[in-house]
């Protein structure tokens, strides 16, 4: 969540697709606003009516009016990714009480990451050998910022951190930090495993091996951007992305989301009818590419995260896929630098 009064108390906020075989709800309402007043949910592909109607289901309690009444508007943002090839998706298992729970659970600790949460049925760089997860990485960005008073440049440390749920790529365009692992793994087992855990008798060229899953990025920063910035800075996730092997392809949903915790905007705003200026907390930081760059960054690191804290699983039918095998990496790695 932004916040925790994430109902009264919105947030700036922008979002970016790269490509769009996927949702995110609400982004009109970024486009139209730039604010935020929504926890973000990560789902699957097909609980986004659950987890939208999750949203309303915590809200309504604590915030009809006396008479009983909901005389508020709320758009609840929720992201999906698919993750029909390990778990049972049509069971529709996942139901609004989930959102609820998770809401009132959450807290401003260390994201878990690995097999948890939205991300747990999901497969990344899309191949057997691979399974995908939730993911996170951090930084603390040492910048300028202009001081509003003196208007002279100030020092500032800003926070930006990323959270990745990953369902998308090819196995043979996996690459740690620019080796090409996948295709080194491939030099030494003499074969490709086809992508989201298909056999490797299946055609590739068929249209059901084509599909390249879906990531979901949120970036969180306490720098104080607008929401215009904001969209520039969901744009960096796809430099992260690209670093690791991800390409955007046709069946992919990869649409980013960046927030600025620095401003809080009333929902209700009291009326300035004395002529003063309103008090805004963002300024333009000089350091701005500095965001840039740890944004991408987050996301590049996130994503090994997800990979390396994944573990074997066994779901729908029994298909089984084996975590990112670390050691194997480690060597490979090694002969390569």
């Amino acid at each position: 969540m932004p916040r925790r009064d994430f109902f009264n108390q919105g947030c700036y906020a922008g979002y970016f697709r790269s490509n769009g075989s996927g949702e995110m709800t609400g982004v009109h309402w970024l486009d139209e606003t730039g604010l935020l007043n929504s926890p973000i949910i990560i789902t699957n592909s097909f609980a986004v009516g659950a987890a939208y109607t999750g949203v309303y289901e915590y809200c309504i309690p604590k915030y009809r009016n006396s008479k009983g009444v909901c005389n508020w508007f709320l758009l609840p943002l929720i992201a999906e990714t698919f993750d029909g090839i390990m778990s049972d998706i049509g069971a529709l298992a996942f139901k609004p009480r989930h959102v609820v729970r998770g809401i009132e659970q959450a807290s401003s600790g260390p994201f878990e990451e690995g097999n948890t949460g939205g991300g747990t049925g999901m497969l990344c760089q899309g191949f057997k050998g691979f399974k995908g997860v939730t993911g996170s990485s951090s930084r603390l960005i040492e910048g300028l910022e202009l001081d509003e008073q003196t208007r002279k440049k100030k020092p500032v440390t800003y926070r930006l951190g990323a959270l990745v749920q990953c369902d998308y790529g090819r196995q043979r365009d996996f690459r740690i930090g620019g080796v090409p692992i996948d295709r080194l793994f491939m030099e030494i087992d003499g074969r490709e495993v086809h992508s989201m855990g298909m056999s490797a008798d299946v055609d590739p060229r068929t249209p059901t091996s084509q599909k390249d899953g879906s990531i979901i990025v949120v970036i969180a920063t306490s720098a104080p951007l607008h929401p215009v910035q904001l969209q520039r800075l969901a744009k960096r996730a796809t430099v992260g992305l690209a670093r690791v092997g991800g390409c955007g392809s046709n069946g992919s949903g990869d649409i980013f989301l960046a927030l600025s915790t620095a401003q809080e905007t009333p929902r209700d705003p009291e009326i300035n009818v004395s002529g003063d200026k309103p008090t805004m907390s963002q300024r333009i930081p000089v350091s701005i590419n500095a965001l840039f760059e740890a944004a991408a960054d987050t996301v590049e690191e996130a994503i090994y995260n997800a990979l390396c804290m994944a573990e074997t699983m066994t779901g729908l039918g029994g298909k089984k896929v084996e975590a990112l095998d670390l050691e194997r990496v480690r060597k490979v790695m090694e002969k390569y630098l």
